[in-house]
């Protein structure tokens, strides 16, 4: 695992970075949860990596308050942005409770002018991009990849 003096040496400039940094200190899933990353005004990943346990299978009236918690930390550690991970056991396909909860956490950071930088899912096999247009889109199948 990368040491916080080492990532500090390489800023998270591009979405294969973020993809690559939540594989090795993330991974595959083991139970239901989301991870938080935090990164400052240059894209270097904070040294707070947060896991939330408890998810429900679908978001709830407890998303603002999530998005307020949230807002407290990025501001208590001067961060910019945040990743956030949905770790589930199941396949690489983005389910519809996926697709909720990204819009979810979209909408609800949006309302707290937090920037969202990324959106990922951990499941079984590995980690997976979770596109905008993947959660934003309601036309979307949902089973869609």
């Amino acid at each position: 695992m990368m040491t916080f003096d080492e990532a500090r040496d390489h800023p998270l400039t591009s979405d294969s970075e973020i993809e690559a940094r939540v594989s090795d200190l993330i991974g595959r899933a083991n139970q239901r949860q989301v991870w938080l990353l935090f990164l400052d005004a240059d894209d270097v990943q904070l040294p707070l990596l947060i896991p939330i346990d408890g998810m429900p299978l679908r978001p709830n009236d407890s998303i603002a308050e999530f998005a307020a918690t949230v807002a407290a930390s990025m501001s208590q550690i001067e961060a910019s942005s945040v990743i956030v991970v949905l770790e589930r056991y199941a396949d690489a396909a983005i389910t519809e409770s996926d697709r909720l909860w990204a819009r979810a956490i979209s909408e609800a950071f949006s309302d707290r002018s937090l920037r969202l930088r990324a959106l990922l899912i951990s499941h079984r096999r590995g980690v997976r991009w979770f596109a905008a247009d993947d959660y934003l889109s309601a036309a979307a199948p949902a089973d869609a990849q």
